[in-house]
């Protein structure tokens, strides 16, 4: 149950994961099969008295010429469905063998949407300041959304307390491919329920990657169709072998992982990931998503108040990992907040009592706005590297760690310790003693 003091503040930009990296790849929305349509598109030499004896011939309409110059013209056939997943291999037929047809085309369903705002309707959208353009330097996620970018084919899990499979804003996204209980060692990573209510954190952090949007409940995730999945692995004995089985689930299918915990935030702990763990850190980089790398996105740690440095945590300085901390909705360092080189970037959470937190799923199918600290950052980021996954799905673990820190800007963030590195990237200083909002 993590935050974390950093470097900069990760804001979605229209072409994350597009033109940082290279040009968009195939996702797997375009890869979807063809829908082919009633109507073709045809090319002949002679114009009108040639498409209207074809027309005739195989049953066509003509409904006219698609360019001024009267070569290309636009058929429908009534006999055939509106829509099928096959193309009329009949027709393909009659229209190859003619000789006076030059080129022809059954037409297939583009898929396109309309680039205008999109805004959710769930009630606790409102409350959602970090994604609902309330502030100038929100996480940009609304326009991201208007691209049509929602966490399509994204596969999130993740590694926590478990979480609440059932949960209104979360059942339809669940995958439980994605999710297993090491504690217990069974397929369901329903959290064991407590009157403190303690293993309520996974849930958390599911919600704010996936939760459902547009169903009139609670708020919606930043990656709102992302399948998310859990893993039941901190309600019990954690052993190394705990850690590797949870970090190794399903490498092929997971496409990210999201963690939320780490050593002691005690300013006395130096620890780190066991043999077996950082051996399923480096064959999920060299091995997962077919060779591209698994994502490991990590909290970076709650330790300030205890002058605790993130540099002495194994799992948020791994090379492996890419870990987050936060800022609050004023641009302050959080009480909590660590220092460390290892902080790739930052986003929202809060800092002192009175400021706004963040909104996500909670236990007993309830919403909460009282999630914090860097546990709370690491998913939001989790759930727009869901976006830009979607966006471009060939981005290896190194083109997202590459891609996080370029899209990257100190916005509104204050602090007086700002340096420029060797790379010319604008960073905080090292000094780990956190500073107060």
């Amino acid at each position: 149950m993590r935050p974390a003091r950093t470097a900069l503040c990760l804001r979605l930009t229209l072409a994350l994961g597009l033109a940082l990296v290279g040009p968009m790849a195939v996702g797997w929305a375009s890869a979807r099969a063809p829908i082919y349509v009633s109507s073709w598109a045809v090319r002949v030499s002679q114009g009108y008295q040639e498409v209207d004896r074809l027309a005739r011939k195989f049953g066509f309409v003509n409904f006219g010429q698609i360019f001024p110059d009267g070569q290309y013209f636009h058929l429908r056939h009534r006999g055939v469905v509106q829509q099928s997943l096959t193309p009329h291999w009949g027709h393909r037929l009659r229209l190859k063998k003619d000789p006076k047809v030059q080129w022809f085309q059954q037409q297939t369903v583009q898929r396109r949407v309309k680039r205008s705002l999109v805004v959710p309707t769930d009630p606790w959208f409102s409350k959602q300041w970090y994604m609902n353009n309330e502030m100038q330097s929100d996480l940009n996620i609304l326009q991201v959304w208007s691209q049509g970018l929602s966490g399509q084919g994204v596969v999130v899990s993740v590694l926590d307390d478990g979480i609440e499979k059932d949960h209104p804003d979360l059942w339809a996204n669940y995958d439980p491919l994605a999710s297993y209980d090491f504690n217990d060692y069974d397929p369901d990573p329903q959290p064991r329920y407590t009157p403190s209510d303690e293993n309520r954190h996974g849930t958390r952090c599911a919600g704010e990657v996936a939760a459902m949007a547009n169903n009139r409940f609670c708020g919606a995730g930043v990656a709102y169709n992302t399948r998310i999945g859990g893993v039941r692995m901190l309600d019990g004995t954690i052993t190394d072998v705990i850690e590797a089985q949870s970090l190794s689930l399903q490498p092929q299918h997971i496409h990210i992982y999201s963690a939320s915990w780490g050593p002691e935030d005690d300013g006395r702990t130096v620890d780190g990931p066991g043999i077996l763990t950082r051996e399923a850190f480096r064959r999920g980089v060299t091995k997962g998503r077919g060779g591209l790398g698994t994502l490991f996105i990590w909290a970076s740690g709650n330790g300030g108040l205890h002058y605790d440095n993130c540099n002495c945590d194994g799992y948020t300085n791994s090379i492996h990992t890419l870990s987050v901390g936060s800022t609050t909705q004023q641009g302050h360092v959080p009480w909590y907040s660590e220092a460390c080189a290892s902080t790739l970037t930052t986003t929202y959470s809060s800092g002192v009592a009175t400021d706004p937190q963040i909104v996500t799923t909670d236990l007993h199918h309830q919403c909460t706005d009282k999630h914090t600290g860097t546990s709370a950052s690491a998913p939001l980021a989790a759930g727009m590297i869901a976006l830009a996954l979607e966006a471009n799905p060939l981005l290896t673990w190194r083109d997202m760690q590459h891609l996080v820190v370029r899209a990257s800007r100190p916005a509104q963030l204050q602090a007086e310790d700002w340096r420029t590195n060797g790379a010319g990237r604008r960073g905080q200083g090292g000094r780990s003693q956190p500073h107060s909002p």
